[in-house]
């Protein structure tokens, strides 16, 4: 996982980095534009865990929350200041059910699910 995570951070760098010596101090607004650098978080299933990393560039706050098939609130953290976000969300003792996983921050809001058979 965190292989895949410092491989994201050395592309993005790579690309920002390319992109700054080919143009220059000064940069139109299209240019600027293009420079725009989204990163969605990356959710892996193993079993009856999941797992998610978050690439957390403006280090604001991110808050994770877990709801079940009736929307009822499961689990909820909030973490503030870090660069990577990383959580594992163990279901293996977790009752039937089919779990939504939220991810919000600064960017947007971001839905995984998650079947427990």
């Amino acid at each position: 996982m965190k292989s895949v995570v410092n491989y994201l951070v050395a592309g993005a760098f790579l690309l920002v980095s390319t992109v700054g010596f080919a143009n220059g101090p000064a940069k139109s607004e299209v240019e600027k534009k293009l420079v725009k650098v989204e990163l969605d978080p990356v959710f892996v299933k193993k079993g009856d865990k999941l797992m998610m990393n978050l690439l957390n560039i403006s280090q604001g706050m991110v808050i994770l929350k877990v709801y079940d098939s009736q929307d009822r609130l499961v689990y909820n953290e909030s973490i503030d200041g870090k660069l990577i976000v990383e959580k594992a969300f163990n279901f293996e003792k977790a009752f039937e059910d089919e779990y939504t996983i939220v991810v919000v921050d600064k960017f947007g809001t971001y839905k995984e699910t998650m079947a427990v058979r």
